[in-house]
């Protein structure tokens, strides 16, 4: 199935310096793909199947790789798995022209992050790659400290006060949001969509309950206050303070 440009108009954000492998059988889609990329700030390499994207992979540095589904040889499931076991970390894309429930299921079962359908929006490709980066980035991190706190990414955990916190997974990667920049304010979209994922249908009472959770848990730690923006979203606040 062809893959359609459609022009977009968002604005370039600071991922200039991420190489992105593009693994797409068809060169002129390939090549289309690598452009948007290019125009958007990454650094797009190319691979036209799985073998030769593995070959890549072992001789460059890659931030994230956009993996046809259907190519000869090697398909993209196949692909997914050998990437997932030697690069536990490394945020996949999955664009393919299967729209079944069940295709979806096979992708994540495998190991992808994420997974367009065809035709692809140039617009919701770029979103959905920024999405992935950014909860990668937080990932790769691993752990904050903050006095004597510590968010342990690996082991969702939050630790202090001669305690140590297992906390739900989408809890967690909230909390670690926020405290990753202290600070700063991240509208309840930018929240949902990176925590949830893009697809999610989730709503504003989803995000309150968890918020609300995370409030009765940390509710003395001063290292880990949660403020409202009224209108906008949330911010982590660091103040330091000793529970009572």
């Amino acid at each position: 199935m062809k893959w359609y440009y459609i022009r977009s108009t968002i604005r370039k954000e600071a991922f200039t310096m991420f190489r992105i492998l593009v693994v797409e059988d068809d060169t002129n889609t390939r090549k289309l793909m690598c452009a948007v990329l290019k125009r958007q700030g990454f650094e797009p390499l190319q691979a036209e199947d799985g073998n030769k994207a593995l070959a890549v992979m072992e001789n460059e540095h890659i931030d994230l790789v956009v993996l046809d589904l259907m190519m000869p040889g090697m398909d993209g499931y196949a692909l997914t798995k050998e990437l997932r076991a030697a690069w536990k970390h490394l945020p996949i894309l999955m664009v393919t022209a299967k729209q079944e429930p069940s295709d979806k299921r096979e992708g994540f079962l495998a190991g992808t992050d994420d997974y367009m359908t065809k035709p692809v929006d140039e617009e919701e490709m770029i979103l959905r790659i920024r999405a992935l980066l950014r909860r990668s980035q937080i990932a790769s991190e691993q752990k904050i400290v903050m006095g004597g706190v510590t968010l342990d990414y690996d082991a969702f955990t939050v630790t202090g006060y001669g305690q140590e916190i297992l906390l739900p997974q989408k809890e967690f990667q909230l909390l670690f949001k926020l405290f990753a920049s202290p600070g700063t304010i991240f509208t309840r979209m930018q929240l949902m969509e990176e925590i949830w994922g893009f697809d999610s249908d989730i709503g504003d009472h989803t995000l309150n309950v968890h918020i609300s959770r995370l409030r009765e848990r940390f509710g003395g730690w001063g290292e880990l206050e949660i403020a409202t923006v009224r209108g906008v979203g949330y911010k982590g606040i660091h103040r330091g303070v000793k529970k009572a």
